[in-house]
């Protein structure tokens, strides 16, 4: 087993600091207002929120597309591991 990568391996890149930007996005993207967001980040000024989280993903949407595919794939196998083997 110890050959093994498991989920939580393969998420060892999440940090808490990608986890805020990616909570920002979500929320973003739901049309969520930038001081609502900013309020559930705890950020006191909305340009904090937009300059750091907002305006960067715009920038690139091909990486953003590159990472939105990478991560359904992590969530579909953890699904497929979790459902256990097919009676």
């Amino acid at each position: 087993m110890a050959g093994i990568r498991s989920l939580a391996d393969e998420l060892e890149w999440v940090t808490a600091h990608a986890f805020r930007k990616t909570t920002a996005t979500i929320l973003e993207s739901a049309g969520h207002a930038p001081r609502q967001v900013a309020d559930q980040l705890g950020h006191t000024q909305t340009s904090t929120t937009i300059d750091d989280s907002f305006r960067r993903r715009r920038r690139n949407p091909g990486a953003a597309q590159h990472l939105e595919d990478a991560l359904r794939h992590i969530h579909e196998k953890d699904r497929e591991a979790s459902a256990g083997p097919e009676m």
